[in-house]
């Protein structure tokens, strides 16, 4: 794959049929869509099978859509964002439908337990936690100008929202978390 080559050009040519182009996308995009996964969802399994179906669903629709900004990411990441909001609908109700089950014992393998993959997804929990606390639009809008590191029109496009929403549901978003963030002063210091 050439660098050189755009996304337009490789995803015309998707369209047209020719999978190496759609595989060239996907080589240039993937780590910014698994990274962009994995932030949202705090785990690597739940990010590789985003990813693998973010780009399954682009394939599948590809010939329904155009790039009106040149780059596949924002589409990308716009994709991403409902996965991952299906994900997290569907998990809740699975997570609701257990509690009501009778317990069971939990069965872990040996071979899953790698240290650094429970570290960094204990401490992107602890983000999405504080990240989960604001309003949806601004968690979006967080999560595309800051996870997938969009600017604020690719943002916009991926979202589907103009570019001043983006820009003041992130101011928002980042006075909340650093209000969220603050030590608590003891009164009358």
């Amino acid at each position: 794959m050439s660098s050189s080559v755009s996304d337009q050009v490789l995803w015309d040519r998707s369209v047209a049929g020719d999978a190496d182009a759609f595989g060239d996308l996907f080589v240039r995009h993937r780590d910014a869509v698994y990274n962009y996964c994995f932030r949202r969802t705090a785990s690597w399994d739940a990010a590789e099978d985003l990813t693998s179906a973010v780009f399954l669903e682009v394939w599948r629709g590809r010939r329904q859509l155009s790039l009106d900004r040149g780059s596949a990411l924002p589409w990308l990441i716009g994709t991403a964002s409902n996965l991952v909001r299906s994900r997290m609908r569907s998990a809740a109700r699975r997570f609701a439908i257990e509690r009501r089950a009778a317990p069971r014992g939990e069965v872990t393998d040996p071979a899953d337990d790698l240290a650094e993959h429970i570290d960094s997804e204990r401490q992107m929990a602890v983000v999405l936690a504080a990240i989960r606390r604001l309003p949806r639009g601004e968690q979006e809008v967080l999560a595309a100008c800051v996870f997938a590191e969009l600017d604020y029109k690719a943002a916009a496009a991926a979202l589907h929202v103009p570019i001043g929403t983006v820009r003041s549901r992130l101011s928002r978003a980042r006075a909340r978390l650093q209000e969220t963030n603050r030590p608590q002063q003891n009164e009358g210091e």
